[in-house]
């Protein structure tokens, strides 16, 4: 039987697939086999283009008003879909098979089971998360707004997208990150950016990376940011302004530690009694505002947007329908010992 978010007509499945490390064909039998399963009309396939990660072939996906729409890729692919996808009524699955894959690891989505996520496709479990808003404003004065699902970044992470290519990340994966990451540790350049959360007072300091994030786990299971939860109707920022090599280290501690958190009860109380660090700031709110006195590189989900001066990101709670994605408290047992 079609789930109830389609009962108009005989429901079928749109997919939007990065065709970059995608095994398709594996992709094309388990999606045969649901359709047969629950009498579902024929699937529908969309390949994105390099130019726009997926933004058309979703848009053209919704078009035909189907029933879900499978996304198969990254980060940047499921972004692009998602940014097409706000404000319709039709739910989003991942079936990941990109670099990090931020999001379906933030969600508890499995990494490697191709059959499984098709079939959550096909089904009927709905849960609406988060959705973030950067509004972003060039030198020039001209403006741009997007979405992204996993985390906006300024500083070390734009910096990352930038300078590491396609080819590099296809081949590395995130070995393809740690050349970049070093160049900017040893060079450790502050800027100065105004600032306010929410509808607070004007702040002015100086930082090395920003980072606005929905969600707070990295890959290796780094916990970035230890608040962000991807369905609380709120963003988390955090921080890093490390006074040279030691300041790093000492954040390079305390991410390590709150990773182990999530498994040891002895690195929680660890964490519980650890002082708070002034070179790793965290803050939370609905809204982020900033200025810079030059412009900055900017990415969202992984994916670089050029250089800004100025930055308004907020947060659409429950804005995008999610299938197969488990409950926070189900994400959260799995990192229970």
């Amino acid at each position: 039987m079609p789930p109830a978010h389609e009962s108009r007509r005989l429901a079928y499945v749109a997919v939007v697939y990065n065709p970059v490390k995608v095994p398709l064909e594996r992709v094309r039998e388990a999606v045969a086999i649901e359709e047969r399963r629950r009498g579902w009309g024929r699937t529908r396939w969309y390949e994105t283009r390099r130019d726009d990660s997926g933004r058309s072939a979703a848009e053209a996906a919704l078009a035909g008003d189907p029933a879900a729409l499978l996304v198969v890729g990254g980060d940047g692919t499921v972004r692009s879909v998602a940014e097409a996808a706000l404000g319709s009524e039709v739910p989003v699955c991942l079936l990941p098979t990109g670099t990090g894959n931020l999001l379906a690891r933030n969600l508890g989505v499995p990494l490697n089971d191709v059959e499984a996520r098709v079939a959550a496709a096909f089904a009927d479990s709905i849960r609406a998360i988060d959705v973030g808003i950067a509004e972003l404003e060039e030198e020039d004065g001209s403006r741009s707004t997007h979405v992204f699902l996993v985390m906006a970044g300024i500083g070390l992470d734009a910096r990352m997208a930038e300078s590491t290519s396609a080819l590099a990340k296809k081949h590395l994966g995130w070995l393809a990150y740690v050349t970049p990451i070093a160049r900017s540790i040893i060079a450790n350049r502050l800027f100065h950016l105004e600032y306010r959360i929410d509808h607070g007072r004007v702040r002015s300091t100086r930082a090395h990376t920003i980072i606005v994030g929905n969600c707070g786990t990295l890959t290796g299971n780094m916990l970035l940011i230890p608040n962000a939860i991807v369905d609380d109707g709120l963003l988390d920022v955090v921080m890093m302004r490390p006074k040279g090599r030691f300041g790093w280290a000492r954040i390079g501690t305390r991410l390590t530690v709150q990773g182990l958190a999530r498994r040891s009860r002895f690195s929680r109380k660890m964490l519980q009694g650890a002082p708070d660090l002034q070179s790793l700031v965290y803050a939370q709110g609905r809204q982020f505002e900033a200025r810079f006195e030059v412009s900055h590189g900017v990415e969202l989900d992984g994916d670089s947007f050029g250089r800004v001066v100025r930055v308004r990101i907020s947060v659409r709670p429950g804005a995008l329908k999610m299938l197969g994605a488990p409950k926070t408290s189900e994400v959260r047992a799995m990192f229970r010992p």
